[in-house]
């Protein structure tokens, strides 16, 4: 029962972030958009993913902090572009902290980093390996 219940939260929580940013966009192309949509994606799962198929030492603890460290950044790498501060504030894009907008070459390395630095910090369950090796 409170796994539903933090499910639902989540999920509240995430459409009213999803109708704010909407709301902020609002003038913006939506192709554009849809490459954001997908560069933060990109960044919160891929490693994680990728990580889990093909790495034995990752742990839960790297894949959720990948996971959360890929999507912050990739969203403030949006947030602090060119692009949102001409379409979304209104500001001179010459100010802008960032020299890009399409965050996924830097935001999916460093999902990768934390995945691999947090896993290496924190040790599988007791016998997940063993299980795994003899079940092959």
């Amino acid at each position: 029962f409170q796994k539903v219940k933090a499910a639902k939260v989540a999920a509240m929580c995430v459409g009213v972030v999803a109708m704010i940013l909407g709301i902020l966009f609002a003038k913006m192309n939506v192709n554009f958009l849809v490459g954001w949509a997908f560069n933060i994606a990109a960044s919160a799962n891929l490693p994680a993913l990728l990580m889990l198929l093909f790495w034995k030492r990752t742990t839960k603890q790297g894949i959720t902090a990948a996971i959360i460290v890929g999507m912050l950044s990739s969203l403030g790498w949006i947030l602090a572009s060119a692009q949102a501060y001409k379409d979304v504030y209104g500001l001179d894009p010459a100010n802008a902290i960032v020299p890009f907008s399409q965050p996924a070459i830097v935001t999916i390395p460093l999902g990768f980093l934390v995945l691999v630095v947090v896993s290496l910090m924190t040790r599988p369950p007791a016998g997940a390996g063993s299980e795994a090796s003899t079940a092959a």
